[in-house]
């Protein structure tokens, strides 16, 4: 896991402010400079580039997003699918207070011709699936999810789902409810396939 500096993080916070405001198409390191008042040569001994940043912002996030899921406070008595409530619930917490990761881990159509970037965004996506998958495959070995169809197919309309939730929030201006529309498609997933 990469270690960032406390100027580091500065800069990359200040980047994700600047992606909310004005997306991800207005973040130069010349903007990011002013903003954070400082020069540019200053900015570029922190990061070589824009995509570095945005790499660095990814990365970030997907060792925020190992810990916060691994650490999510569960009972002995929760099911499966109260696990995947929470990791879900989670998720769209953080998205909710932090937008711009949404703008970015979204962005993979500009990330198209970076290849380190797309791959940054994929292992995001793959992390996602193996917690997913993994909860499916638990709840099926213990009888609580029904075997009809199988966990990766789960996995897919699970992710799908949620993704397509998150993307009419980001394109609504982020006005209407992540949490609350996010949770009702995942409690029609799981009243198709709970036992």
């Amino acid at each position: 896991m990469q270690q960032f500096t406390d100027r580091q993080i500065e800069i990359m916070e200040a980047a994700t402010n600047r992606i909310s405001k004005f997306g991800i198409q207005n973040l130069t390191i010349k903007t990011l400079a002013e903003d954070i008042g400082l020069s540019e040569p200053a900015l570029y001994r922190h990061f070589k580039s824009k995509n570095e940043i945005l790499f660095s912002l990814l990365e970030y996030f997907k060792t925020e997003m190992k810990n916060r899921i691994q650490s999510i406070p569960l009972k002995a008595t929760d099911t499966e699918a109260d696990k995947l409530r929470a990791i879900f619930n989670s998720q769209l917490q953080t998205f909710v207070s932090k937008p711009a990761i949404v703008s970015v881990i979204f962005a993979e159509s500009i990330f198209h011709y970076e290849e380190k970037l797309s791959n940054k965004v994929s292992e995001i996506m793959d992390m996602m699936q193996e917690f997913v998958k993994a909860n499916i495959s638990k709840g099926k070995e213990l009888g609580q999810y029904n075997k009809l169809i199988g966990a990766s197919t789960l996995t897919t309309i699970i992710i799908g789902g949620i993704r397509m939730t998150v993307l009419k929030w980001k394109l609504s201006g982020h006005k209407s409810n992540l949490i609350k529309d996010g949770n009702a498609v995942l409690d029609g997933i799981l009243k198709m396939i709970e036992k």
